[in-house]
């Protein structure tokens, strides 16, 4: 039996609620269509409640495989409040159920400029990435449509996540950008990680690559801001055959600095010694796209694909 059906728009939303909670997703999208004939019938406006019953319908849609629907309602949410979370990710999601990698990549990205930490889209990303290099060739990023450039006022919104997601995302954060001793990084701390960086430098070139790992570790905990330091330690953990962990800090480097071609290299050689083939590709392709004539990633381009005949 369906919760009792409400007789306001407030009402016939937490009712669609509780039936989505219940797996009863037909039964939701009833009664968040009821709550938009409702609200709309009032004449008043209220663009963040309606955006909200469209964004909740589509995800019913999405529940229920009707992907094509879901896109519509979260193009209708989107209208009415640009740049919220919820919809972006459910139509990335309708639009690479669809097989339409260009448009949900458009989507995953735009969500990354809201929030660069959305585990889902980071995911989505990945995905986009190995499915459009497969089907569009190493220059797919010239056949994407454009992304659009969100504004600041969208990128500190937080009334597109669950509270949940946003205590999580504020311990990161305290956690990110303050040192052992609770203070937040100041000038000191960038010039200690500094020297702390060249000593871990010093280090990998003597060959000592567990203790780099340390002092690039101990850089780290002082700022994390600089893309190289992860990068180098990086390259220590493929030295000492710890591929996951490399792929992890190339990640982290990439980031800070999406053009780090030491980070896109080491992933690459990572992700082919995981036997990630179609991962190690993605990485190549976009390291030629930064420098062509880069004769490694070449020749590692070429055993990747031998590797994959």
């Amino acid at each position: 039996m369906g919760p009792k059906l409400a007789d306001s728009v407030d009402g016939l939303r937490a009712a669609g609620n509780q039936s989505f909670r219940n797996g009863q997703f037909a039964e939701a999208t009833v009664l968040y269509s009821r709550a938009l004939r409702m609200l709309q019938a009032q004449g008043c406006s209220n663009p963040e409640e309606e955006s909200i019953l469209f964004s909740n319908r589509a995800a019913c849609h999405l529940k229920d495989g009707n992907c094509r629907d879901c896109i519509k309602d979260c193009t209708s949410a989107l209208a009415l409040m640009p740049f919220s979370m919820k919809p972006l990710l459910r139509r990335a999601s309708a639009y690479e159920a669809l097989e339409k990698y260009p448009l949900a990549y458009v989507d995953y990205r735009t969500v990354l400029q809201i929030d660069d930490r959305v585990a889902s889209a980071l995911d989505g990303i990945s995905r986009m990435t190995r499915a459009l290099v497969d089907s569009l060739g190493p220059e797919w990023r010239l056949k994407l449509p454009a992304v659009p450039l969100v504004p600041v006022t969208a990128q500190k919104r937080w009334d597109s996540v669950p509270l949940e997601y946003h205590k999580e995302k504020a311990k990161r954060k305290f956690r990110e950008t303050t040192t052992s001793k609770g203070r937040v990084s100041s000038a000191g701390d960038v010039e200690r990680a500094r020297v702390l960086k060249e000593e871990g430098n010093e280090l990998v070139k003597k060959g000592n690559h567990k203790k780099a790992i340390e002092k690039y570790s101990e850089s780290l905990s002082f700022s994390d801001m600089e893309s190289a330091t992860y990068s180098n330690r990086a390259l220590c953990h493929l030295a000492l055959k710890q591929y996951k962990e490399a792929v992890r800090d190339c990640t982290e480097a990439l980031r800070r600095d999406g053009k780090n071609v030491k980070a896109l290299y080491r992933r690459a050689q990572a992700y082919k010694a995981l036997k990630d083939y179609k991962s190690s590709l993605a990485d190549i392709s976009s390291l030629l796209q930064l420098e062509p004539r880069n004769g490694p990633a070449r020749r590692l381009q070429q055993e990747v694909k031998q590797s994959l005949n």
